[in-house]
């Protein structure tokens, strides 16, 4: 039978999508008209683009075309689109429950995208929030995550990830985070590296002991 776990850290970082907002059915309508445009095949193009930036993600797979010029097309589409965008149950009682200032977002989307996501969700927008046009690289590169524990005055070891994606797992334990994993995009064997998993943030239990949060995973979960 498997154990109930624990973790203990001063602050939260979460990944967006597939964390705290669904946006599936939008991110991924969105690749796949594109593919389609560039005589792509959409699903090469939506199983890297889960969890990376747009413009690496047009890099790699389409490297002849000018990524700046897709990036604004792509943006453009998702900035103002709200179907296929819901709040995932769980998120806001959760975000709730944590200190103002012990929590943040780390997003491979663009700020305007993931701004107007959680204020059509009317999830919390965090004082601190790095997102993919404010860094130089993208997941599976540590430069979010530490950005973000550096806004919140938090060492890496003291902070940790809820994430959803195999770059994302990645990008914490470069920063030198503990990592849970969401298994909502990916399945849970994909998720392995992550310290452990959960099909959702509502299987999650916060709770505040003095200076530190306590997050518990119950056996029937974990």
């Amino acid at each position: 039978m498997t154990a109930s776990r624990s973790f203990r850290c001063k602050a939260i970082l979460f990944d967006l999508d597939g964390v705290l907002v669904d946006s599936a059915e939008c991110v991924e309508r969105t690749w796949r008209r594109w593919a389609t445009d560039h005589h792509l095949n959409p699903e090469s193009v939506i199983a890297l683009a889960h969890g990376r930036r747009a413009i690496e993600t047009v890099r790699l797979v389409a490297p002849q075309l000018v990524a700046e010029a897709e990036l604004a097309s792509l943006a453009a589409s998702e900035a103002t689109t709200t179907e296929g965008v819901y709040e995932i149950m769980g998120a806001r009682e959760l975000l709730e429950l944590l200190p103002a200032g012990r929590w943040a977002v780390v997003t491979s989307g663009i700020r305007a995208v993931a701004e107007f996501r959680l204020r059509y969700t009317r999830l919390p927008v965090p004082s601190v929030m790095i997102c993919a046009d404010e860094i130089a690289r993208g997941k599976p590169d540590p430069e979010g995550y530490l950005n973000a524990a550096a806004g919140l005055g938090q060492s890496s070891a003291d902070c940790l990830v809820i994430e959803d994606t195999p770059a994302g797992i990645e990008s914490a334990h470069a920063a030198g985070m503990r990592v849970i994993a969401i298994a909502s995009t990916y399945p849970r064997e994909q998720l392995g590296a992550a310290n452990a998993v959960v099909a959702s943030v509502a299987d999650l239990s916060v709770v505040r002991d003095g200076d530190e949060i306590r997050i518990d995973i119950p056996a029937s979960r974990a």
